[in-house]
Order: structure tokens, then C-alpha cells, then sequence
């Protein structure tokens, strides 16, 4: 397998505008998605670009009131860091074993586009941008507009993902729970990430995502805002499974090796209804 090792970002740009290349930083999502029998080399579509030695794709910092993730950062740079959210730090250290997490990237773990990421529900409900590059110049998509389906998002050919950036939100209740067969490297059955904000008994911020219960993360602004400036008192059993109901339609899960569509969905409620009384 021929590949090209890019010293430069520039030279990776030139590279990606030049000819269809394949962006490989981890490869640990690409190496899976191209395998063949074995002693057989990967059957990638375009030759591999690798571009995670490049120091412009790596780092986590702060940028104005943005937290900025460069797209070739390891996950474990990830979990490690003090200013990465608390959910966003829980569904990385539930990630894969240690092995994977320190070669893995935020990056390939958006772009791979799966139902199951473990980084899509925690960055959805951070309201996460995507910033993508090319010679051209960049362009920023919130995550939802680059996700658009199991494997696929909006990256064009001649585009890197560049960098994941979202506003940290203050909040005073978090919840991220992964189900999977065991408690580590494996896929996820679903997963849950929930943020809000309580401030006088009044509920100021509401954000919830599931994970592998639907093509895409699910995550309804709609059924938030219901929420949104209720009090704690107020939210009882009534309220809960109204938006419990409000919830079923867009919680469409499949069948697979992993889980059966109807336990995705009655756990998918239940870890609703789990978040919403905690508050």
C-alpha cells in the first residue's frame, strides 16, 4: 500500500487539491473500515495521506471564549486535559483501551461519521463547530451539518478536517452513560450525554444526545426548550414522560450484533427520565 507522508500542512493541502487522497492521522476507525483477510494489505479506495505528525493538527488551547481541538489531537490528550467539559473528558476515557486512546484522534473519530462515536453526543450537546481546510480557505459546519449518516459527512475531497471548537457552557448537572456488553473496549450499545444548568430552582440549560439509536446522534432543540425555565419542582412524573413521549419518534434504532432495537429504546428513555429527575 503506497502512501504520502506530507512534511508540511501546506504541502498536505497542496497534496489533497492535487489528487484524491485519503486524510489517515490514528487509522485506528480506517484500518477497521478497509480491512481484508488476513496478510492482506488494507484495500483503501485512494492512496493514504498521513498527516498526524503534523504539530499544526495537534494541541488543545483557548481561543477568545472558544475551546479550540486540533483535529489530530490523541484522544488521551483528550482525557487528560483541564479544560476539556467533564462530558466530553467521561465518553473519552470509556473509549477503546489505552493502546487505541493514544493513537486515536478526535478527527477521525467525527469523520468516521459512525452512529456509535463516542465523541458525537458529548459534542453535540456542546453545540460543537467543525472546521474543515483545503487551498481554498476554511469552512466551518456545526456538527450536526457535517454528520449526515452512518459513514457519511460533508467533507469534500480536497478538505482536512482541521479543528473541532465550541464555546464551553456553564453547567451544574452533567450525565454520560456508554452500555456496552462490558465496561471497556467495546462498542456502544447507545450511549447518553446530558448537560443543564440550575440556578434557583429554575432549570436555565438543557441539552441532551443519544448515541446508536438512530442514524446520527439524536438531539431535539425543540423538546429542550420545553425544559428550558421549568422549575425542579415541577418536573414529575407527568412532565417526564410527556417528554419521554415527545422523545420516541426520533429514537429509531436498528437491530444488530450488539443490541436489539427495543432494548436501545426502552434504555434510551429510561436513562431520559434517569437525567431529568436528577435535576
Amino acid at each position: 500500500m503506497e502512501g504520502v507522508i506530507p512534511k508540511t500542512l501546506n504541502e498536505a493541502l497542496s497534496l489533497m487539491a492535487s489528487k484524491n487522497y485519503i486524510p489517515v492521522a490514528g487509522g485506528t476507525d480506517l484500518m477497521v473500515r478497509y480491512k481484508r483477510w488476513k496478510n492482506l494489505t488494507p484495500s483503501f479506495p485512494a492512496a493514504p495521506l498521513f498527516i498526524a505528525n503534523l504539530p499544526e493538527l495537534r494541541g488543545i488551547y483557548r481561543e477568545d471564549d472558544e475551546l479550540i481541538i486540533k483535529a489530530a489531537t490523541p484522544l488521551s490528550d483528550i482525557e487528560g486535559h483541564s479544560d476539556i467539559p467533564v462530558v466530553l473528558k467521561e465518553a473519552v476515557r470509556l473509549m477503546a483501551s489505552p493502546g487505541i486512546r493514544n493513537i486515536g484522534t478526535i478527527g477521525g473519530n467525527v469523520g468516521n461519521a459512525s452512529p456509535a462515536g463516542d465523541t458525537l453526543p458529548p459534542l453535540y450537546v456542546l453545540d460543537a463547530n467543525v472546521v474543515l481546510l483545503s487551498e481554498k480557505g476554511k469552512r466551518t459546519l456545526r456538527i450536526y451539518e457535517f454528520i449526515k449518516g452512518p459513514g457519511k459527512n460533508d467533507r469534500r475531497e480536497d478538505e482536512i478536517i482541521y479543528e473541532i471548537r465550541f464555546k464551553v457552557p456553564e453547567y451544574t448537572h452533567y450525565f454520560y452513560r456508554k452500555v456496552g456488553t462490558r465496561k471497556a473496549n467495546a462498542l456502544s450499545k447507545l450511549s447518553f450525554a446530558g448537560i443543564a444548568k440550575v440556578e434557583n430552582g429554575i432549570i436555565e440549560d438543557f441539552r441532551i444526545s443519544l448515541g446508536a439509536v438512530a442514524p446520527f446522534p439524536v438531539r431535539v432543540i425543540e423538546i429542550e426548550r420545553k425544559v428550558v425555565g421549568k422549575k425542579t419542582e415541577e418536573i414529575d412524573g407527568q412532565f417526564i414522560d410527556s417528554i419521554k413521549k415527545d422523545y420516541e419518534p426520533y429514537i429509531r434504532p436498528i437491530d444488530d450484533q450488539r443490541s436489539t432495537a427495543y432494548y436501545r429504546k426502552k434504555t434510551s428513555l429510561r436513562l431520559i427520565e434517569s437525567f431529568l429527575r436528577a435535576l
